[in-house]
Formats: structure tokens, sequence, C-alpha cells
């Protein structure tokens, strides 16, 4: 069993910033697919980022420039650092995981950017 816990929400004024963070443990595959994804109110999931186990990475256009996803394969860490905060950032932010068939998700971390 694969559990991922994020910490790092909260509540940040528009143009600051902001590190999540997530911890996977449980038997995890070493090649595979850490991603954050997110989920603001009355609006689909959203991809953010991803990066493979070999720290290539892939941002949604609206995130570009902005945030940076990173990894740490010896602790099963991923992070993503969030920059120039905008309030449309607002939401629930997931770490996922996947490798072959399987994809695990934290229980998300809530993301408030004021105006």
């Amino acid at each position: 069993q694969v559990q991922l816990v994020e910490s790092g929400g909260g509540l940040v004024q528009a143009g600051g910033s902001l590190r999540l963070s997530c911890v996977a443990s449980g038997s995890i595959y070493s090649n595979n697919l850490m991603a954050w994804y997110r989920q603001a109110p009355g609006k689909q999931h959203e991809l953010v980022a991803t990066i493979t186990s070999g720290g290539t990475t892939n941002y949604a256009d609206s995130v570009k420039g902005r945030f940076t996803i990173s990894r740490d394969n010896a602790k099963n860490t991923v992070d993503l650092q969030m920059n120039s905060l905008k309030p449309e950032d607002t939401a629930v932010y997931y770490c996922n995981v996947r490798f072959g068939f399987a994809v695990y998700w934290g229980q998300g971390t809530q993301v408030t950017v004021s105006s």
C-alpha cells in the first residue's frame, strides 16, 4: 500500500510564494511519475506539473515560469515551489504518483491566494 501526505498549503497574498511538499511511503516502484494536480471550486481537476524519476519535468501553461516541481528519489518526496501566486491559483492541490497501472493520491492541501 502506498500513502501520500501533502503539506505546505495556506493563505498567501497575490505575488507571494508557497512551497508544497509530498512524502510517499510504502511499496513504490523506482521508475515512477510524480505529479501535482489541483482542483478549484466548481472547476475540473487540472494537471499542474509532472516529474519523472529521471527528473524530466512538464508544466501546465498556466504555471510555466512561476512554479517549479522537484523530487528526491532517495526520500520519495516531491515538492512544488510556487512563486508569483495569483488568485486564480486558489485550489486544493493534490500529490500523485503512478507506476505501471497503479495510481495513488494524497488527501490534498488547500492553497488560497488573496487579491
